[in-house]
C-alpha cells in the first residue's frame, strides 16, 4: 500500500516524542528534519516539503504546544491538520451539469490507466448516484482502445458510444447527441493518451474541449510514477485547465508523494483515488480519512462503508432473527463468509484499522486461503447437509473432503469452529441477547454479521 513507508518513519518520529514529557524547541527541530526526510523519500516534491515543515514547524513551537500535557499529541493533531489542508482539506465531488448530459474529458499520459478508470467512475456514478452513463471512445489510435472500452462496458452494463478510426471532435460532438436521444445524464469522453506530453496530443485535446464545452476535465495519473506524476499533472492543467484528479494504482508499492503534492502544485483537488484492478475499486478521495492513514490512525470511516457496500442488510436482520431463534446453520455460516470476501483482501482492511499497518499481518495470505478452503468444503456439502451438519457421518465427511481437494480433518475442523460458534449462540438465544463479540461486530449498520470475535482458527 502506498505511504506505508512513510507511516513508519513518522510513527519512529512521533514515538521519540511521546518519551518526553515537555518538548524543548530543539526537540520539536529534530522531529522536523525526520519528518522532512520522511516527505521527501516518499517523493513528495521538495517545495511542498519546505513549505509543509515551515507551517508545521510555526504552530508547532507555539507556547500551547511545548507547556501542553502531551506535547507529542498536540503536535501529531498539527501535522494531521497539516496534512489533511495539503491534500486538498476536504473532498470535492463532480460538478452535475444543470442541463443533462453532464459531460466528463477524461485526460492523461498513456498506461495511466485512463480507459478503466473512466469507465470504473462511470460506474460508480451509475451504483452510487444512479446516474445513467455513456461511453464514448474518442481514442483513435492506441490498438485495441475501442475495444477496451466495450469490454469493459459490457462488465459494468454501460453502454458504449464509438465509430470507428474518425476525428475524434467528431466522436465526441456525436456521442453527447446520441446521449441526449438515449437518455443518457452522463457522458465519460475516453480521449487518447501519449507516452509524452506533447503539442499534438495537447491540440487534440483542447479542440475537443472547445468542440463540447465538458462539464468536468479529469486528469488520470498513475501514482507509481512520483514526481512524474506532479510534472504532468501540472502540464495538463497549464494546457486544459483540468478541474480534478484521478490518482491510479494507489493501492500499488508506490511511495504515494504524488498525492501531497498534486493540490499543492497545481491548485486542483483529486476527487477519486483507485485501488485496485478491479471495476469497483474506485472511492472518493477524503484528505482528512488519508491524512490519518498515513499517521497510522487509520480510516473507520472507510472501513464502515466498505462493510455497509459488501453486506446484505437485508440479510443482516435475517441473521439476527435466525440468531435469537438458535437457527444459525452451515449456509449461514456461508453467506458470511462470501460477504466478508466482498470487503478485499485482509491486508486492505488492515490499513483502516486504527493501530494497524498492512504489514503487521504477514499471516494475511495464509488466512485468506483458509478462508477459501472453509468455502469449498461448505459448497461441497449438499443443502440438507448444511441445514443439518448432525447428518455429516465418516463416508459423508470423506465425499466432502474429495469434493474440496482438503483432507477429513479439515472438514472436522470447520464443524468444530461452527459447533463453537453455535454454542456461543445457544447461551444467549434464551435471553435474547446477542454475544458481546458478535454485537460488537454487528454493530447498528449491519457490519460483519455473525462472524464473533477472533474465534480459534478463524481467519479473522
Amino acid at each position: 500500500m502506498a505511504f506505508e513507508g512513510l507511516s513508519e518513519k513518522l510513527s519512529a518520529a512521533f514515538k521519540k516524542l511521546r518519551g518526553k514529557g515537555r518538548l524543548s524547541e530543539a526537540d520539536v527541530k529534530e522531529a522536523m528534519r525526520e519528518i522532512r526526510l520522511a516527505l521527501l523519500e516518499a517523493d513528495v516534491s521538495y517545495k511542498v516539503v519546505k513549505q509543509f515543515i515551515a507551517q508545521v514547524t510555526e504552530k508547532a513551537v507555539g507556547a500551547d504546544v511545548l507547556e501542553a500535557l502531551s506535547p507529542a499529541q498536540m503536535i501529531i493533531k498539527i501535522v494531521n491538520q497539516e496534512l489533511t489542508e495539503l491534500m486538498g482539506g476536504s473532498s470535492s465531488k463532480l460538478t452535475i451539469a444543470s442541463k443533462p448530459p453532464t459531460v466528463i474529458m477524461m485526460v492523461g499520459l498513456q498506461g495511466a490507466g485512463k480507459t478503466t478508470n473512466g469507465a470504473k467512475l462511470a460506474g460508480f456514478m451509475k451504483q452510487k448516484n444512479g446516474k445513467r452513463p455513456l461511453l464514448a471512445a474518442c481514442d483513435i489510435y492506441r490498438p485495441a482502445a475501442i475495444e477496451q472500452l466495450e469490454v469493459v462496458g459490457r462488465q459494468l452494463d454501460i453502454p458504449v458510444f464509438q465509430m470507428g478510426q474518425t476525428n475524434p471532435v467528431d466522436i465526441a460532438k456525436a456521442a453527447i447527441e446520441h446521449a441526449k436521444q438515449h437518455g443518457n445524464d452522463m457522458v465519460f469522453l475516453d480521449t487518447a493518451g501519449r507516452l509524452h506530453v506533447d503539442e499534438e496530443l495537447m491540440d487534440e485535446l483542447k479542440n475537443i474541449k472547445a468542440a463540447v464545452a465538458p462539464t468536468e476535465i479529469l486528469l488520470v495519473v498513475d501514482a507509481m510514477i512520483g514526481q512524474d506524476a506532479v510534472n504532468a499533472a501540472k502540464a495538463f492543467d497549464d494546457a486544459l485547465d483540468i478541474d480534478g484528479v484521478v490518482l491510479t494504482k494507489l493501492d500499488g508499492d508506490a511511495r504515494g508523494g504524488a498525492a501531497l503534492s498534486i493540490k499543492a502544485v497545481t491548485g486542483k483537488p483529486i476527487k477519486f483515488v483507485g485501488m485496485g484492478e478491479k471495476l469497483d475499486q474506485i472511492e472518493v478521495f477524503h484528505p482528512d480519512r488519508m491524512a490519518s492513514r498515513i499517521l497510522g490512525m487509520g480510516d473507520v470511516l472507510s472501513l464502515i462503508e466498505k462493510a455497509e457496500q459488501s453486506f446484505d442488510q437485508k440479510k443482516a436482520a435475517e441473521l439476527q432473527e435466525k440468531l435469537r431463534k438458535n437457527k444459525f446453520t452451515l449456509t449461514d455460516f456461508y453467506e458470511q463468509m462470501a460477504q466478508i470476501k466482498n470487503m478485499g483482501s485482509l491486508s486492505d482492511i488492515a490499513g483502516m484499522i486504527p493501530g494497524i499497518k498492512a504489514s503487521d499481518l504477514e499471516g494475511a495470505t495464509m488466512d485468506e486461503k483458509l478462508l477459501q478452503r472453509m468455502e469449498a468444503i461448505i459448497l461441497s456439502m449438499t443443502p440438507y447437509e448444511r441445514e443439518n451438519p448432525s447428518v455429516l457421518n465418516s463416508s459423508r465427511k470423506k465425499r466432502i473432503a474429495a469434493g474440496s481437494g482438503t483432507q477429513v480433518v479439515d472438514v472436522n475442523r470447520l464443524l468444530k469452529q461452527f459447533e463453537m460458534l453455535q454454542t456461543m449462540t445457544k447461551q444467549f438465544a434464551g435471553a435474547g441477547k446477542m454475544p458481546r463479540g458478535m454485537r460488537k461486530l454487528m454493530g447498528k449498520r449491519g457490519g460483519f454479521p455473525g462472524m464473533g470475535g477472533g474465534m480459534p482458527g478463524m481467519p479473522f
